[in-house]
């Protein structure tokens, strides 16, 4: 074999290391036909077989008599994060934000973080089904879950569907082990690596942290107060073909804001239109006064897949997420969840989250929690006024406060000069995917109750206004 021979040998297995590398070419998945990739490579079929050959040698792909070659996966390499897009600003890069909310000192404020304060949940409730579960049989406390989860749990889940007129039955329901490995699982099944997934614009920072290591492409869809903008999203389907489209329909994050009935039913016609699944995250549900507009209620659960969890309103140690959605799709995502997991959820958190459903003490726990939320939001946007800080809108219900700064004032920045005083804040491009929210911050209301917050934030912005 000659030298430019051997050149192209090596640049076809160059190429097809980079597609396993990518996640385009995934463990078990077969090579192009030798003719096929011969063609689209300009080179001879001979050469063609020569790469595949030395790649079988090395253990990277392994031939099927006559069916193909084959991924082993023996070469790939694990997912480098930082590598995949453009690099962020430490500020507003989501991996960096979680960090800080979640091994942030035990002194320190976090009107940035997304849970509610310890002292704000049903600690009672989840102490007296503690109490009933180390009395039950000792399986609840050593076996592995079902494959399903606790049915007991998922006919809880039933019964609030219905009452929002979601005919449904438990095979529809699967429960994981929190509402961000349900995205992840929905993900594994519906998506490759290289697809287009639809986001809004802003959207939960963990929506792209976790679409970026599915190592998809983000388009974001503008969000106005009534869902997102309705002719930029019809526009995106059309163009782009996405596969996803993943948001909050209730008391969105982080703009608290609620879809409209009208951008509902336009965002539902132009997925079936174009064969695009939504994935709609309920996990504020609970926290509005009465229920707004939901695709998953308004299509049935054919095209929309609901997710949702319990760390928001139960507690975030407890931990347990479900995915209601099309039978052939929970089938699907049963195999994935065993493949990674092996079960379910833990039985035992099941078990204290069905309990504590069942009791009465849920209904009236949220009332209260509801009542508190109204108090606090009206409370910290008052606060705020005096600093220039504006809520972009009055949600009608939940604990974030999405607010605009003034127009001299960069919410990163802001965010930077306050984790030096031990004060962790959400800024606003750390939710953007055109990172068009620098001006903007996401306040968790039920985090704000320390004065010193206050003060923090006026020295922040004061010396954010100075900088060059």
């Amino acid at each position: 074999m000659d030298g430019g021979e051997t050149t192209r040998t090596g640049a076809l297995m160059n190429a097809i290391r980079r597609k396993i590398a990518r996640r385009a070419l995934g463990p078990g998945d077969r090579l192009p036909s030798v003719r096929g990739f011969a063609a689209t490579m300009g080179v001879s079929p001979s050469t063609v077989v020569e790469a595949y050959d030395r790649l079988a040698a090395e253990g990277v792909i392994r031939a099927r008599r006559g069916s193909g070659f084959y991924v082993t996966g023996a070469d790939l390499p694990p997912l480098a994060l930082a590598e995949m897009g453009a690099p962020r600003r430490r500020e507003v890069d989501p991996f960096w934000v979680s960090r800080q909310s979640l091994d942030a000192d035990p002194s320190a404020l976090k009107p940035g973080c997304g849970w509610l304060p310890a002292d704000w949940m049903p600690n009672a409730a989840l102490r007296k089904e503690l109490r009933a579960a180390s009395r039950a049989d000792d399986a609840l406390l050593s076996d592995y879950g079902t494959t399903r989860g606790q049915l007991a749990l998922r006919r809880l889940l039933l019964a609030r569907f219905a009452e929002e007129g979601i005919a449904a039955t438990a095979d529809q329901i699967l429960l994981t082990n929190s509402g961000t490995q349900a995205i992840d699982l929905i993900c594994r099944l519906l998506l490759r690596p290289g697809d287009t997934v639809l986001v809004d614009d802003p959207c939960y920072f963990n929506f792209r942290a976790l679409l970026r290591a599915h190592q998809v492409c983000v388009v974001g869809i503008p969000f106005t107060p009534t869902g997102p903008d309705v002719t930029a999203f019809e526009r995106a389907v059309a163009e782009n073909g996405p596969r996803l489209y993943v948001t909050n329909s209730a008391l969105h994050n982080p703009t608290g804001a609620t879809i409209s009935p009208q951008t509902a039913h336009r965002v539902l016609s132009a997925a079936t239109a174009h064969g695009m699944t939504i994935v709609e995250d309920e996990i504020f549900a609970d926290f509005e006064p009465d229920p707004s507009p939901r695709l998953a209620v308004l299509d049935g659960l054919d095209r929309v897949i609901r997710i949702g969890s319990f760390s928001k309103t139960l507690s975030a140690s407890i931990r347990c997420g479900y995915v209601a959605a099309r039978p052939d799709w929970i089938e699907g995502l049963i195999d994935l969840q065993i493949a990674t997991q092996f079960s379910g959820p833990s039985p035992l958190a099941a078990e204290l989250i069905a309990g504590v459903l069942a009791g009465g003490s849920y209904r009236k726990h949220m009332e209260e929690i509801r009542r508190r939320l109204t108090r606090a939001r009206r409370d910290v946007a008052a606060r705020l006024e005096p600093l220039g800080i504006v809520p972009w809108l009055m949600p009608r219900g939940g604990f974030y406060l999405w607010c605009r700064l003034p127009d001299d004032v960069d919410s990163a920045l802001v965010a930077k000069y306050c984790l030096e005083e031990q004060v962790v804040l959400a800024p606003g491009n750390v939710f953007s995917i055109s990172d068009s929210a620098r001006r903007f911050l996401r306040f968790n209301v039920a985090q704000m109750g320390d004065e010193r917050v206050s003060a923090v934030l006026r020295r922040a912005m004061s010396a954010s206004a100075r900088s060059p």
